[in-house]
């Protein structure tokens, strides 16, 4: 059973940096196209940013480009969200999620193979 666990959230202030990480395990992780995702309360999930099955195409949402990095480590089965400059508009749950076959940043949300169970981002003004 292929199974992705976030991590890396917390508290942190404004200005300040985070880097959240997504573990994959149970299947072979240079097969998946990655994506993370958030959702603050009371709003929709929306794509932050996504990164390619080879890691040479990646996407950022406008309010995070030059902010946020996307990146894969195949030999850890990992992708890596750094958030730098974090503003309390960042606050949300952020949700990973891979897919083997399909874009993940145009497939709509509930299409997409596998989804991690999120971890909290919370930024103090």
């Amino acid at each position: 059973q292929v199974q992705l666990v976030e991590s890396g959230g917390g508290l942190v202030q404004t200005g300040g940096s985070l880097r959240l990480s997504c573990m994959l395990s149970g299947g072979t992780f240079s097969n998946y196209a990655f994506g993370w995702f958030r959702q603050a309360p009371g709003k929709e999930r929306l794509a932050v940013s996504t990164i390619s099955w080879t890691g040479d195409s990646t996407y950022y949402t406008d309010s995070v480009k030059g902010r946020f990095t996307i990146s894969r480590d195949n030999a850890k089965n990992t992708v890596y969200l750094q958030m730098n400059s974090l503003s309390p508009e960042d606050t949300a749950v952020y949700y990973c999620a891979a897919d083997r076959y399909r874009d993940v940043y145009t497939t709509p949300l509930g299409y997409l193979e596998v989804w991690g169970q999120g971890t909290l981002v919370t930024v103090s003004s």
